[in-house]
């Protein structure tokens, strides 16, 4: 029966050939196109599908038909019907088809998407993602391939990993410059401009097939993902990097594909030997969290470089954010050198060792025993311990402790008019730090401090529509007074969907800082003028 369907093909194709009134009056091109076209639509209509070996093909093509397909003058163009694609001819016959596959742009979009077999495995099997696809490519010589590439760079393949340039297996003399499918289809596609460019370069412009077999290597984490979960589900492609620790968030509904996710992320990020998902939230004193090792090895021993400092500490111990980077900077932007600058929750030391860098005089506070350890190590390991006091203690303890106590030890340098140090207070604990504002109320008994004024740095979240008006409302209920014209807010980034980390800075005012003040203040003004009796003020007024 096979023999009878090929016979019928070949009777199709002598019989559109003897038409000469008719079908060979019109171009080449169309007499190629329709020929070909009606030869595949009498094996559709038999129900085979077309998936030749090397033997099958030579059969089934005649070789009026094989000259037919690889004319010089056929150019690539949608020769093919939709239901013939080009992985259903062999690598064998690549050498005769090559300048007769269709490509059509719209199906090219998912050119890159693994194989559908993928979709829900658990366990990460790297085979099961080779996908074979057939790119448009042109053929030009080696020694002009560099310029002609160059000036094709809007056309050409832009794909991470995969080369634009690759050699011609049978001329090597030529290369083929590999095209963006989604934008070459035949040489109408090209522009003006790169038409004549390949005019100039002699540059044939058939387009031929380049078979490239895409492998797990090839694809980007996020297309990989989207292959493998549920379809419609979110994908995670986002996560913190801290040194060679990538730390996620997992949602429920990701969980079962947990470890294939881990190993991915790890897979595409060089350097990264660790990938960990949080298993609860940040809800207690340390600010640490509960982790998973999802792929690699358990060390959260992390080396971490940020503003052109060096810190190391255990990520599975202590609280590190590399999403602060910039607030780290902007602060210590505002320092001058000989600041005194108060870190009351420095963790290993972000703000504080940096401060201490820029020649502040530094006192930094953690609660957490290992913060505590790390900021001593990071200290040394920055050599600013000289320059850092370091302190193990509760953060409303550190305030009216050791701060009050090194405050009024240098008042009156502080208060001196050459003096130009500043005083900052950094209180980076966003859950509770304004709750800690209290501390200033009445806090020293001297007037003369009123001079010397420090700057609170006070960090909050908000879910309120309006974050800034909601934290200086609860800075001033925790403070007693008004701080309306005397503060400025800052958002410094987006924790969640409608939660806010806000930044409030502020000089303490004298009247929160100091017991007596007003009243002490009214005592050092002069006296309101004593009111003339009525003969006083006739007296004063001299003769009429």
């Amino acid at each position: 029966m096979f023999s009878h369907i090929l016979q019928l093909g070949e009777n199709k194709v002598n019989h559109m050939r003897s038409q000469g009134n008719t079908t060979w009056n019109i171009s080449r091109y169309q007499q190629k196109r329709k020929i070909l076209n009606t030869f595949l639509q009498t094996f559709h209509r038999f129900g085979f599908f077309l998936f030749f070996t090397k033997t099958w093909t030579n059969t089934v093509l005649s070789v009026s038909v094989k000259k037919l397909a690889t004319r010089q003058q056929l150019q690539l163009t949608p020769l093919l019907p939709p239901y013939l694609s080009s992985q259903c001819i062999s690598k064998a016959g690549v050498t005769k088809l090559n300048t007769m596959s269709a490509y059509n742009p719209e199906e090219d979009v998912n050119l890159y998407t693994p194989p559908t077999t993928v979709r829900g495995i658990t366990e990460l099997n790297r085979d099961l993602f080779r996908k074979n696809v057939a790119l448009p490519a042109l053929k030009v010589k080696k020694d002009v391939v560099n310029k002609v590439t160059k000036s094709l760079k809007n056309s050409t393949l832009k794909r991470p990993g995969l080369k634009r340039v690759v050699e011609d297996s049978k001329d090597e003399m030529y290369r083929l410059i590999l095209l963006d499918p989604c934008k070459i289809s035949c040489m109408e596609s090209f522009e003006t401009s790169e038409k004549a460019v390949l005019k100039e370069y002699n540059v044939d412009l058939q387009i031929h097939m380049y078979h490239l077999e895409m492998t797990y290597e090839h694809f980007k984490p996020e297309e990989i993902l989207k292959a493998v979960l549920p379809e419609g589900q979110d994908v995670t492609s986002g996560f913190s990097r801290v040194g060679h620790i990538v730390h996620m968030n997992l949602r429920d509904h990701q969980l079962p594909y947990k470890y294939l996710i881990g190993q991915v992320i790890m897979d595409k990020n060089p350097g990264v030997t660790s990938v960990v998902n949080k298993t609860n939230i940040i809800d207690n004193t340390y600010r640490n969290f509960q982790m998973e090792v999802l792929a690699g090895e358990d060390n959260m021993i992390a080396k971490v470089k940020e503003n052109n400092i060096t810190y190391e500490f255990d990520f599975s111990k202590v609280y590190w954010n590399p999403r602060l980077s910039t607030e780290h900077s902007r602060i210590v932007g505002l320092l001058n050198s000989g600041d005194l600058v108060y870190d009351v929750f420095a963790g290993v030391g972000p703000f504080a060792i940096p401060a201490a860098k820029k020649n502040c005089r530094v006192m930094a506070n953690d609660l957490n025993p290992e913060s505590y350890k790390w900021l001593v190590h990071n200290c040394k390991l920055n050599k600013v311990n000289n320059k850092l006091q370091s302190f193990n203690m509760d953060g409303r303890d550190f305030l009216l402790g050791p701060v009050k106590k090194d405050f009024i030890k240098q008042i009156e340098i502080l208060s001196s008019k050459e003096n130009k140090t500043s005083i900052h207070i950094i209180m980076n604990l966003p859950g509770l730090a304004i709750e800690f504002l209290d501390v200033f109320r009445q806090l020293f008994e001297k007037q003369n401090l009123v001079d010397a004024l420090p700057t609170v740095h006070c960090y909050s979240f908000s879910k309120s529509n309006e974050p800034a008006k909601d934290i200086q409302r609860r800075a001033e209920d925790f403070l007693g007074t008004s701080l309306e014209g005397r503060c400025s807010i800052h958002l410094v980034r987006n924790v969640a969907p409608n939660k806010e980390m806000m930044c409030i800075s502020f000089k303490v005012p004298a009247e929160v800082l100091c017991k007596n003040y007003l009243a002490e203040r009214d005592n050092t003004e002069e006296p309101a003028p004593k009111r003339l009796r009525p003969d006083e003020v006739t007296a004063s007024e001299g003769p009429q």
